[in-house]
């Protein structure tokens, strides 16, 4: 996970405070891993990106805050089909999922892996059919649909 998912989780889910910095029950602070300069250029991207907010209370997560954390915890949804190893790979999915979707984009490339495809290029993989639907359907829940597309090859690819 990045830091910044971390902040957010972290500000979303934490009350207890210990001289304006929000720690875990025993008073340390959990971004303890990260140099200080990391940690303070990380919440300035987030205060000007509107992930975050100064209050009298101290920093609140914003509304697009917690939308980024509830798009990063739905990126991380796994599906278990399994296809048999050797099953042929009849069917070409190829992808194009902006920079802004890269968390969406690594889940795709981690969960192809997982269902047994091959790359071909970055963004051109080959595998068994068909995927499965719940897969498809949260591929249209994510919005990436638009840059996803599948093509039945007439016989299985060797590599």
């Amino acid at each position: 996970m990045n830091l910044v998912y971390e902040i957010l989780k972290e500000l979303s889910s934490t009350s207890l405070r210990h001289k304006g910095m929000r720690v875990n029950l025993f008073g340390v602070p959990k971004f303890k891993n990260y140099s200080p300069n990391c940690f303070s250029g990380t919440l300035s991207y987030m205060r000007k990106s509107g992930l975050v907010k100064n209050t009298d209370a101290g920093l609140q997560v914003t509304h697009k805050g917690k939308e980024y954390v509830k798009r990063k915890f739905d990126s991380l949804r796994q599906f278990n089909h399994q296809f048999d190893k050797n099953a042929p790979k009849n069917l070409m999915v190829m992808f194009d999922i902006p920079e802004t979707k890269k968390a969406e984009r690594e889940w795709l490339r981690w969960h192809l892996k997982k269902f047994n495809y091959s790359m071909i290029q970055k963004s051109v993989w080959v595998g068994p059919s068909p995927l499965p639907k719940e897969f498809l359907a949260y591929i249209k829940s994510i919005k990436i649909e638009d840059g996803f597309k599948t093509f039945k090859l007439a016989k299985g690819y060797d590599f």
